[in-house]
C-alpha cells in the first residue's frame, strides 16, 4: 500500500468520506554543506522519496481538524482565527506556525479537515519538520487556490519555524523540500535563493544510516553554534561569516576565543568544498566528492563538534568500504541522527552487512539503514 493509499484510507475511516486532495511533502538529505545556511552560504541538499502526506478536504469555516497518524492518532481542532502555541502536542505546533504566517499573507483561506502521516524519521536530522510545513502550504495554496511559488513557501515555512516553533534554521530545508529535483542535488545559495541542479549519476544511491542517537535540534546546541557564528561576523563588521575569508580569520585568531575561531572555520572552509561538490558531481568525479565529503566530516567533528563517537564509527565503517568510489559524513545538524553516504549500488549489500556486523556490537544502538532516490520536491509535482 503507498503511502497516499495509506492516508486515503485513514481518512475516509475517520472522516467518513474521500479527501478532496492528497500532498506529499518530502524530507531531505544533505550531501555537503552543513551550519552553512544560516550563515549566508552554500548547500548541496536532496529532497528524497520520504516525506509527509495529507489528506484533506476543505471546510466552509475557519475550523482545522486533523488526525495525526503517526502521533497515536492524536486529534486536535482550533480555529484559524486563534491560533495558539501548544504545550501538549508539539507537532500541532508545525500545522498552527505554518497557518499562521499564511493567513497573514492571504486573509481569506478557509479551514479543512486533514490526515496526516510520513515515514520521515522524526529526530534524525532528515528534515521532518519542513516536509511537514512545505506538506500544509501545498495543501492549503491548493485548496484555496492560491498561486503559491515554492520560493515563497519555503521562506513562509522558516519563518513559521523560526517565529512559532522556536528553532533559528536557515532556508535549506524547506527549500529543497519545495523545488528538489529528481535524481538531482540542488547546489542553493542560501543568501540569493538561486540554485544550480547537481546530477546524481544513475550508478549510485543515496544511503542514509540513522544512528539512533536521539537528538533534540530546538532544545540542542544549534542555536548556540549559530550565536557564534554571528559573533565572529560582527567582530569583522560582516552581515554573515559568508562574507569573511579564511585569510582575515586566521590574522586574527588571537584576538577570538580558540571556539570562535573552530566554529567559524569549519562554515568558511565548508562553504569552498560545497561549491566544488558541484562541479565533482557535474563531472561524475567520485574521486572529489569522496575527499570533500570526507574532509567535511572532520571539520563538523573537530572544528564545529557536532558529531557524536556513534556517527563517527559509522563513517568509518562505510569509508572502510567506500574508499575513494564514493562520500559519506555525518548530515544534518549533528549531535546525533544520520550519516548519508554517496555509494554505487553495487556496494550497498557490503555496506550494510558491514554495518549490521560491527554497530550495534560497538554501541548498543541499532541503525535503521534507508536507500533512497533524489525525488522532486512539493512545488515542483
Amino acid at each position: 500500500m503507498s503511502q497516499f493509499d495509506l492516508v486515503s484510507e485513514k481518512y475516509i475511516n475517520h472522516f467518513g468520506t474521500k479527501p478532496s486532495l492528497l500532498t506529499h511533502g518530502p524530507g531531505r538529505v544533505n550531501l555537503i554543506g552543513d551550519h552553512t545556511d544560516y550563515n549566508d552560504g552554500f548547500v548541496l541538499p536532496a529532497a528524497i522519496n520520504f516525506g509527509t502526506d495529507i489528506a484533506a478536504s476543505k471546510r466552509d469555516d475557519k475550523i482545522i481538524r486533523v488526525l495525526a497518524v503517526d502521533c497515536n492518532n492524536e486529534t486536535v481542532e482550533f480555529s484559524l482565527d486563534n491560533i495558539e502555541f501548544n504545550n501538549e502536542k508539539m507537532w500541532v505546533n508545525y500545522i498552527g506556525g505554518t497557518l499562521q504566517v499564511l493567513t497573514k499573507q492571504y486573509t481569506d483561506i478557509v479551514g479543512a479537515d486533514l490526515v496526516v502521516t510520513g515515514n520521515v524519521p522524526q529526530g534524525a536530522g532528515l528534515s521532518s519538520s519542513a516536509s511537514f510545513e512545505i506538506a500544509i502550504l501545498k495543501t492549503f495554496a491548493q485548496l484555496n487556490d492560491i498561486d503559491l511559488g515554492g520560493v515563497q513557501a519555503a521562506l513562509l515555512g522558516q519563518q513559521a519555524e523560526n517565529n512559532f516553533v522556536g528553532c533559528n534554521c536557515g532556508i535549506m530545508d524547506q527549500l529543497i523540500s519545495a523545488l528538489g529535483k529528481k535524481n538531482n542535488a540542488m547546489l542553493l545559495d542560501c543568501r540569493t535563493l538561486t540554485y544550480q541542479h547537481a546530477p546524481i549519476p544513475n550508478s549510485m544511491a543515496l544511503l542514509i544510516v540513522n544512528s539512533n542517537v536521539k537528538r533534540g535540534l530546538v532544545d540542542s546546541e544549534y542555536n548556540t553554534r549559530r550565536q557564534q557564528c554571528e559573533e565572529v561576523a560582527r567582530y569583522f563588521n560582516q552581515p554573515a561569516l559568508r562574507d569573511v575569508t579564511l585569510e582575515q580569520l586566521l590574522s586574527a585568531q588571537d584576538k577570538l576565543t580558540p571556539d570562535l575561531v573552530r566554529r567559524a572555520k569549519h562554515v568558511i572552509t565548508e562553504n569552498a568544498r560545497t561549491e566544488s561538490a558541484l562541479i565533482a558531481l557535474q563531472n561524475n568525479d567520485m574521486i572529489k566528492m569522496s575527499e570533500l565529503m570526507a574532509e567535511s566530516h572532520i571539520s563538523l567533528k573537530d572544528d564545529f563538534a557536532v558529531t557524536t563517537p556513534e556517527m563517527d564509527y559509522l563513517v568509518e565503517l562505510i569509508g572502510s568500504e567506500l574508499g575513494n568510489k564514493g562520500g559519506v559524513r555525518m548530515t544534518g545538524g549533528g549531535f546525533g541522527g544520520c550519516v548519508v553516504a554517496l555509494t554505487p549500488k553495487d556496494l550497498v549489500d557490503d555496506i550494510k552487512l558491514k554495518i549490521s556486523q560491527n554497530y550495534q556490537q560497538k554501541t548498543g544502538l541499532k541503525e535503521h539503514i534507508y536507500v533512497c532516490v533524489a525525488s522532486d520536491g512539493a512545488f515542483n509535482r
